[in-house]
């Protein structure tokens, strides 16, 4: 059996992921460009905890290096692929949108045809909430139209699932695509909501709250999401009516959140209030996401459960230990 290719390895969620397979005895190969999209120092520090690890190697590549990604996989030969690594936010697809098209679909270009060169036994890819868009009906479910997206971000991650498919259906990649909603825990990325509000009240600075604080998330505690990853990665997905051997599931904790509340439970960890500075929703944002996890929960026996009052203690205590504050 081959190793198992962990793209995003230095990421918040590939680094999890990463641990977990080391764990577990597996030889694991991380890739990551370790870009400055946020600080390089805390990307560095999560590889830092997987090196010890006999069975851990990183390859520091761009996904979009065509040359570079023939030569990981002419180097390596892969059983599975976990493919994390994507240029991630929805207001940044704003302001930089060929970064989106470089990371996430040239990125999953080179993961697609590295998969297929080498038959591997299951590809398993994040996708996101974020493709259902401007969809009303709640919860969401893996069943909805999605083809409303109203961000670029979302286009790609959309983009991915069909890429996906295709060489499901082309080339007989079994593959898996993973919709997570507002993944947030400790070694989180600051440009998330539960990373900078910690920051800013910690430093007694005013938080950004969006639509007037009228807005509810399906906050998700990592540790949930990476044990979704490992179940679906462990079983393949079933060849469909089609013949074809793709899914896509949600992950998320089936629960929306008010984001008053969130800022609530957060505030009493942190044992300070804070001043927030109310701000009308924004581009590309959403009021509202809530996972549809029925389809997970019948095909694993499992679904993500850990609320908010145990989640963001944990990213506390983290944070404080991790900045020393």
């Amino acid at each position: 059996m081959g190793a198992i290719l962990v793209t995003g390895a230095a990421g918040f969620i590939g680094s999890y992921v990463a641990a977990r397979l080391l764990e577990r005895g597996a030889e694991v190969v991380g890739l990551d460009n370790l870009n400055d999209y946020y600080d390089p120092r805390l990307k560095e520090d999560r590889l830092a905890r997987l090196a010890p690890h006999a069975n851990f190697r990183i390859e520091r590549i761009d996904l979009a290096d065509r040359a570079g990604m023939a030569g990981v996989f002419a180097r390596h030969r892969f059983d599975s692929i976990v493919h994390l690594a994507a240029q991630a936010g929805v207001r940044y697809s704003l302001t930089h949108p060929h970064a989106y098209v470089d990371s996430n679909l040239a990125g999953m270009m080179t993961i697609l045809e590295g998969a297929r060169a080498q038959q591997v036994r299951h590809l398993v890819y994040a996708s996101s909430s974020s493709v259902y868009g401007a969809n009303t009906k709640l919860p969401f479910a893996t069943t909805d139209a999605v083809d409303r997206p109203i961000s670029l971000y979302a286009a790609t991650k959309r983009a991915n699932e069909l890429m996906a498919y295709v060489y499901a259906m082309q080339f007989g990649v079994p593959a898996t695509g993973l919709r997570f909603f507002t993944v947030y825990g400790p070694w989180g990325r600051p440009d998330m909501a539960a990373f900078k509000f910690t920051k800013a009240i910690l430093a007694g600075e005013p938080i950004e709250v969006y639509n007037f604080g009228d807005m509810q998330r399906d906050f998700t505690y990592v540790d949930d999401i990476v044990e979704g990853v490992l179940r679906v990665h462990d079983r393949p997905a079933a060849p469909d009516a089609d013949g074809v051997r793709h899914k896509v599931f949600n992950i998320g904790n089936h629960r929306a959140e008010p984001l008053l509340r969130f800022i609530e439970v957060l505030s009493d960890a942190l044992g300070r209030k804070p001043e927030m500075k109310l701000m009308p929703l924004q581009a590309g944002d959403v009021k509202a996401t809530y996972a549809d996890t029925d389809d997970l929960r019948r095909e694993f026996d499992w679904t993500p459960s850990t609320s908010i009052d145990i989640g963001l203690p944990r990213l506390v205590a983290w944070y404080r230990a991790y900045y020393g504050v």
